[in-house]
């Protein structure tokens, strides 16, 4: 009911009023102090915003690999088994390994040590030792140790020359090369140079004479290289007698013998020794270390 004229006219401007501030909430989603949403736009913001949690967690996972890994790098030839398994689990414990080997294996090892990478190349193929040093492509190193090798357990006179040649590629040119192509990245680090040579590397005799040809030349290479290279690297030459290992398995079937593991050394004393070599201070060298059974034989 109206109390005159012009309180009735207000009435109907105001309601028209709030009819016409309800179309425009319809048309444009918007009440005063507040933003209604649209729906795609929301999802947008929901993708855009678990985009960038994605890349900040793989940051941050990265960081955590990176932060995980050891500072120093060892890369080790001859690392899926015997001696230099053993080397490989050793320095494990500080060194992120560079782990080689010639087959797969090393794939499968490198999945076994706390920080490690592969290196399968075989070293008879100077070509694909080159393609996997490019490959992996090592900046820095702090050791490297030539563990590789293979036995030539034959007298002189019937080794056959692909017999000389493949005991030769393992026991000395790849390591001549491998030492060439890794040299800079020692040096950045001052690092030590560790070759695993053998007691036939220091004498000679029936039934091995190929195997210690090899072994002569490897300890002259790394005479030359020590001279050549002191005071920017370290290099040790480590000459261990009879060791448990496939090699002298081989040796001893070879002559008839029965393999008893318990007459030879262990291939971890062999690895504690590269550790003394690797941690010595930084005012010496190692040159060369025999080590032999303790029972003498």
């Amino acid at each position: 009911m109206c109390q005159g004229r012009g309180v009735c006219v207000r009435d109907r401007e105001v309601s028209e009023r709030s009819r016409n501030a309800a179309r425009r909430r319809t048309k444009t989603g918007r009440t005063e102090g507040m933003t209604t949403i649209n729906p795609n736009e929301a999802q947008a913001s929901i993708d855009h915003a678990s985009r960038n949690n994605a890349t900040e967690l793989s940051s941050t996972q990265s960081a955590t690999t990176a932060s995980s890994r050891p500072a120093k790098t060892a890369f080790i030839t001859g690392a899926t088994r015997g001696l230099g398994r053993a080397i490989a689990e050793e320095l494990s414990k500080d060194h992120h390994i560079i782990v080689g080997g010639s087959s797969e294996t090393a794939v499968e090892v490198a999945k076994e040590l706390p920080s490690a990478e592969p290196f399968v190349a075989d070293l008879t193929d100077l070509k694909k030792i080159q393609q996997e040093v490019a490959r992996v492509g090592v900046e820095s190193l702090d050791v490297i140790v030539h563990g590789a090798g293979v036995v030539a357990h034959k007298a002189t006179t019937e080794t056959s020359a692909p017999e000389w040649q493949k005991a030769f590629d393992v026991n000395f040119f790849a390591v001549a090369e491998l030492t060439r192509l890794l040299l800079p990245a020692l040096q950045k680090t001052g690092g030590t140079l560790v070759a695993i040579n053998s007691g036939a590397g220091n004498h000679s005799g029936v039934g091995y004479g190929p195997y210690a040809c090899t072994k002569h030349a490897l300890r002259a290479y790394t005479d030359a290289l020590r001279e050549e290279q002191r005071g920017k690297i370290r290099v040790t030459s480590i000459h261990p007698g009879k060791a448990d290992s496939d090699m002298q398995r081989q040796i001893q079937a070879a002559r008839g013998n029965e393999y008893d593991p318990s007459q030879f050394i262990k291939p971890e004393s062999i690895a504690q020794a590269v550790r003394l070599a690797v941690d010595l201070g930084d005012d010496s060298v190692i040159e060369e270390l025999v080590i032999r059974p303790a029972n003498g034989k």
